[in-house]
């Protein structure tokens, strides 16, 4: 039984890894072309904030906060459906 196990964990880390590369896709093909219009000078990869001597590149970080929420929603609800199916089948 506990082989199983570590196979359901294998296919899982692949899969995870594969989503993680469509999630990025979504987020650069799709979300943030809508976005950019709205970025001062359009180009939101090097969008950045300059205080004096500080510059802060918050194009770069808005993109992988956007993958990090996409993902973390998506892991949540499959949690969520796991759960959920194995409180029913303990009864």
């Amino acid at each position: 039984m506990k082989e199983y196990k570590v196979i359901a964990l294998a296919i899982a880390f692949i899969i995870g890894a594969a989503s993680t590369t469509l999630v990025k896709s979504l987020v650069d093909n799709i979300i943030m072309p809508v976005i950019t219009p709205f970025i001062p000078g359009g180009a939101w990869r090097t969008a950045t904030l300059t205080i004096g001597p500080i510059v802060i590149s918050w194009g770069a970080f808005l993109a992988d906060l956007i993958n990090f929420v996409i993902i973390a929603l998506v892991v949540f609800l499959i949690a969520k459906k796991i759960m959920k199916e194995e409180k029913v089948s303990k009864k």
